[in-house]
């Protein structure tokens, strides 16, 4: 069964529904705190596992936002 292709304005059906802001904010909070470092292997592995899922969704609003940009921009500035 597939999985249909998200609009512009909604992440992934599998994806945390965060605006990118919040999953920009977040994934600086988990950098923090790996940085910080005091967490046993099985926080840290978490953390970073989380941190790669929060990088993915802020992709993706980037990679919407620009198809919503080349979308909307005069054929001849396009190229």
């Amino acid at each position: 069964m597939s999985t249909p292709e998200p609009t512009p304005d909604q992440p992934p059906p599998d994806r945390p529904t965060q605006t990118y802001e919040q999953a920009r904010e977040e994934l600086a909070e988990v950098v923090r705190k790996l940085e910080a470092g005091g967490l046993t292997l099985e926080e840290s592995l978490a953390l970073w596992e989380r941190g790669e899922a929060l990088a993915e969704l802020c992709q993706h609003w980037l990679d919407r936002a620009r198809e919503r940009l080349a979308a909307a921009a005069p054929a001849d500035q396009q190229g």
